[in-house]
């Protein structure tokens, strides 16, 4: 594809226009492909401001790339291989047709790219020995399907034990070391009885406080203190006594 082809692509692209037709946003079983409005009343026919455009000769293509593939060559239908003469690879891509089938799409496909033709929709066919053997497993699946499996017993299935989230954090090399038997431990032997032995009683240690001896202070001193610790009342005036009177 040269770039004079290349650039007429793209001006095709700028200038086109998706054309849908009036009402297609209002009912739901309405589709957007163009569909001329004919209606009488019919603003988009009548061609009012943002009611929708109209196909006209403006929006067309370069007459160069008008029809042609994005690819950059000219799409040609093709059901079998007397329809490759003919055509020349350099300016036609081929597309096969639907209703051909896997077998002769295979061999057809085959030939088109051995003449050197870009197929559109190539597709991956299986045929022959391959189809079988991606029949056959599907087969043994369905018949063991059918058949019951014998019963597990319940005693031999043990309980299966959840993982702590100690054990889950555990690196895999700590989880799958073998866990050691311990041996159950051995009775210890009782000592022979000694024969008690006389313990000598302590003697009791009493902490007596030294008593020293009171001095018997004078009757005088003992007076005088109590004479001093009380306060001397003070003499009411005679003008306070006559009013309490």
């Amino acid at each position: 594809m040269t770039t004079e082809i290349k650039r007429l692509i793209q001006v095709r692209v700028d200038k086109g226009a998706a054309f849908k037709r009036d009402g297609y946003g209002k009912k739901s079983q309405l589709s957007d492909s163009w569909r001329k409005p004919r209606g009488q009343h019919n603003k988009q026919r009548e061609q009012k401001k943002a009611k929708g455009a109209l196909p006209k000769p403006g929006f067309g293509s370069p007459i160069a790339v008008r029809g042609m593939h994005p690819s950059g060559f000219f799409e040609v239908l093709i059901s079998s291989v007397k329809e490759l003469e003919g055509i020349d690879p350099k300016t036609h891509a081929i597309r096969i047709g639907a209703t051909v089938g896997d077998r002769a799409r295979s061999g057809l496909q085959e030939n088109a790219v051995a003449a050197g033709f870009k197929v559109l929709n190539a597709r991956v066919a299986r045929t022959g020995p391959e189809q079988e053997k991606s029949r056959e497993p599907v087969k043994e699946a369905k018949k063991d399907a059918g058949k019951k499996k014998p019963a597990k017993s319940k005693a031999a299935a043990a309980p299966l034990k959840k993982e702590t989230k100690k054990e889950k954090n555990k690196p895999e090399a700590e989880k799958k070391a073998p866990v050691k038997e311990k041996k159950p431990a051995k009775p210890k032997e009782e000592p022979a009885e000694k024969p008690e032995k006389a313990k000598a009683a302590a003697p009791v240690k009493t902490t007596k406080k030294s008593t020293k001896p009171r001095t018997e202070e004078p009757a005088e001193a003992k007076v005088q203190t109590t004479a001093a610790a009380k306060p001397k009342a003070k003499k009411k005036p005679e003008s306070e006594v006559k009013k309490n009177e």
